[in-house]
């Protein structure tokens, strides 16, 4: 139903499930990175399974897999700060605004609202975001990530999906 600008509201009910997946992101996100620091020191590794896949505990103090992590700008952390809040007002909106009906749109979104939460929390508290899942094959090596990562690429591939089947539905 459109409120007095004209704009779609989703009904209050809906809004609370997608508020519910996020703050269950946000929630599973800081216990796990939580766990982490308590039980390893920085840099410290855990193999389980041999080969492909350790426990780590490492800081990123950059954007996604390390990118800007050595610039040596005073800026960097609160750039990136604002630029997390400035992504995660858009995504609000975009959720709070949109049909009841729009599950296949909300709750990747709702999934990306509760990454970017966990991340920016911890860009806040410390300057930087615990990664500590690390996967790798032979030479092949992915860069360590977390939880939240994992939501936000979870929930902007379901994202794109949507778009993309809506989009063959138009033509």
């Amino acid at each position: 139903m459109p409120d007095k600008a004209g704009v779609a509201m989703a009904a209050p009910g809906v809004r609370v499930v997608y508020l519910l997946v996020a703050g269950g992101v946000f929630l599973a996100d800081r216990l796990t990175k939580a766990l982490i620091e308590s039980v390893m020191g920085l840099h410290e590794t855990r193999v389980v399974i041999p080969g492909f896949f350790h426990i780590v505990h490492v800081r990123n103090e950059g954007i996604a897999f390390g990118l800007f992590a050595d610039s040596p700008s005073a800026w960097k952390t609160f750039a990136l700060i604002a630029l997390s809040a400035v992504a995660l007002a858009g995504v609000g909106y975009v959720m709070w605004t949109s049909a009841p009906a729009s599950s296949r749109q909300n709750t990747p979104l709702a999934l990306i609202l509760g990454g970017a939460l966990g991340n920016l929390f911890d860009r806040i508290r410390t300057g930087g975001v615990v990664d500590f899942l690390d996967f790798f094959v032979a030479d092949y090596h992915w860069p360590a990530f977390n939880l939240a990562d994992s939501a936000i690429v979870i929930g902007g591939g379901l994202l794109l999906l949507h778009l993309a089947r809506a989009e063959r539905r138009k033509k």
